[in-house]
């Protein structure tokens, strides 16, 4: 493939403008096309970010022969159909997370991406920032000797207007799919599977969960306490124990302004430990991977390949089974 690639977004919402201003730091990179089912939406966003088509259907953008990979970014209650669209087109794809709505989703679209040699990566952004490569490298390291757990949290309280689909159950609303992800992905990225799965909910009017506490067992005497919400503003950070120290992700966790904190032995010992930032909102990391994968000819990533996805998105099958969480998709 060429070393320019043609970038696609599917959606034309909040965080494909992040992903839009970060792919001005990727070299290689040409947004040459949005779509939106709003075509002045999609308008106003090519002219924003200087992009030389816009469409008012996603079939035209994945019909388009100038782009080489699209970026999903609608709803995640979207992202099984559209995904499946722009694979059905021969287009590569990046779908934000969470992934699907449920692991049959998650199945069809990673069985399909294999059966046609297409590449197709979960943008689990978290995954390729600095900031986590340098805390896996020290827990490789052994700096916390055995690690016996962790601990992580994500709440925000939405501000008036309440956009509607993070209460609504035909839209995979509630917290645990939304923001409830990261913690998961975390425990799970550096922890493995769990073994069994403790979790409760608290339940917002529309039946979705507006809160989920979640504890995760490990059969080699593991623990990672989780927790999301969408009633109240947390700290949002996250920590990582060992029998030799402790790390800590200070607010927001999953993102690049996130700093580590190393605990090598009693509470008083801390130190900042630096990590290489750069401008943008920390999407360019996956994007360029993206780029990487497909200049080589990958169909999956290395890094965060399609079965690391299939299986983030079991365990939050098993989270939801837990709490009782059903989604009208789940009965297709």
């Amino acid at each position: 493939m060429s070393s320019i690639i043609r970038w696609g977004i599917l959606a034309c919402g909040k965080i494909a403008k992040k992903f839009a201003a970060d792919l001005q730091h990727v070299e290689g990179a040409v947004l040459m096309a949005v779509a939106s089912r709003d075509i002045e939406r999609a308008k106003a966003f090519a002219t924003e970010f200087s992009v030389p088509k816009y469409f008012g259907t996603y079939e035209e953008l994945v019909s388009s022969d100038e782009v080489d990979v699209i970026y999903v970014a609608s709803p995640h209650s979207h992202h099984h159909e559209h995904t499946l669209l722009c694979l059905n087109h021969g287009k590569a794809v990046l779908c934000e997370k969470a992934f699907a709505i449920n692991s049959r989703q998650a199945r069809e679209m990673v069985d399909l991406a294999r059966s046609k040699k297409i590449f197709l990566m979960e943008a689990l952004w978290s995954r390729f920032l600095p900031h986590y490569q340098k805390v896996k490298g020290m827990l490789a390291e052994g700096k916390l000797g055995e690690i016996k757990g962790m601990l992580a949290n994500f709440g925000f309280k939405p501000m008036p207007p309440v956009s509607p689909r993070l209460f609504d159950p035909s839209l995979g609303g509630g917290s645990l799919l939304d923001i409830g992800i990261y913690p998961i992905f975390f425990a799970q990225s550096l922890l493995g599977k769990p073994d069994n799965i403790i979790a409760t909910m608290d339940p917002a009017t529309t039946g979705v969960d507006e809160q989920c506490s979640m504890i995760f067992h490990y059969k080699n005497g593991q623990t990672a306490t989780l927790f999301s919400t969408l009633a109240s503003n947390l700290e949002t950070d996250a920590d990582i124990f060992g029998t030799e120290g402790r790390i800590r992700l200070t607010s927001r966790f999953y993102e690049p302004s996130a700093t580590i904190q190393y605990y090598p032995g009693i509470v008083s010992t801390r130190t900042e430990i630096p990590v290489e930032k750069e401008p943008g909102w920390g999407y360019q990391h996956e994007a360029r991977h993206v780029q990487e994968c497909l200049q080589k000819g990958l169909t999956e990533s290395p890094v965060w390949s399609l079965d690391d996805t299939l299986d983030l998105m079991e365990t939050l099958d098993r989270v939801r089974e837990a709490i009782g969480l059903n989604y009208p998709a789940d009965n297709i």
